[in-house]
């Protein structure tokens, strides 16, 4: 077996003669990156499409990354890939309608529950959360992990392949979206961090381990000895509390 060619190699070659044979190495070589933005997407697959169907998504978002990447630029291309493939994977789901009118209805539910309680109680409970939204325990739990699939826009995205971690900060000045973007000034940074700071401590927990430790929702299952479902469950409420907590 031959010795792989270092990246930077590897698109010096491509942009010197880019041939339908470099191209294939490239896209090769950055193939388990689209597994990685899809699986931390965290968005199921509609009725009528599967896991694989979502990575011939990313593919596309993969192969506008390449067309359009500038190795002169200064950062890598897994920095750079990475919200052109999750892009190109939304855009194919919202054709498909992935979240349902009655999905819908039941998010919308569960924020205005949620900014309810805030409002009078100032911090989070199940129990209030259900008796405001009018539901049991089953269906709150569906719910949380509806909200848990649907929110696909991660806070931060650390991508680590074999040239060693790329944080996605390093490109948000190249006009990317993200939220770190919107956060323009120190007042916005310590509104973000505040609304943290009062989420519960097994909701910080999660979204510790998930965004900034870049762990699995299975994989932090492991650590807190709960179910992977149980996981999502707390991660779709930790997002909805924080929508509410940053809206107010």
């Amino acid at each position: 077996m031959g010795l792989e060619i270092p990246d930077a190699e590897l698109w010096r070659e491509y942009g010197k003669n880019p041939t339908a044979e470099h191209k294939e190495r490239i896209v090769k070589r950055y193939l388990p990156l689209i597994k990685y933005v899809v699986g931390r997407m965290g968005a199921s697959a509609p009725s009528g499409l599967d896991y694989e169907d979502l990575l011939s998504f990313g593919v596309f978002g993969l192969l506008d990354a390449i067309e359009r990447f500038d190795i002169s630029r200064g950062f890598s291309f897994q920095t750079f890939a990475v919200p052109r493939i999750r892009g190109a994977v939304l855009d194919e789901l919202r054709k498909y309608d992935w979240i349902s009118r009655t999905g819908r209805e039941k998010l919308q539910k569960l924020n205005k529950a949620i900014e309810k309680v805030l409002q009078d109680k100032g911090k989070l409970h199940d129990e209030w959360v259900m008796r405001e939204m009018g539901v049991d325990e089953k269906m709150y739990r569906e719910t949380l992990e509806l909200a848990s699939r649907s929110y696909i826009v991660s806070l931060d995205e650390v991508i680590a392949l074999e040239d060693g971690d790329v944080n996605l900060e390093g490109i948000l000045t190249n006009d990317e979206e993200g939220i770190t973007s919107t956060l323009e000034t120190q007042d916005d940074i310590n509104h973000i961090t505040e609304a943290l700071s009062r989420l519960p401590e097994r909701e910080m927990q999660v979204i510790s381990f998930y965004y900034y430790e870049g762990l699995t929702l299975k994989e932090i299952g492991r650590i807190l000895g709960v179910t992977e479902s149980r996981v999502s469950q707390i991660h779709g409420k930790a997002i909805a509390a924080l929508r509410a907590l940053i809206a107010k």
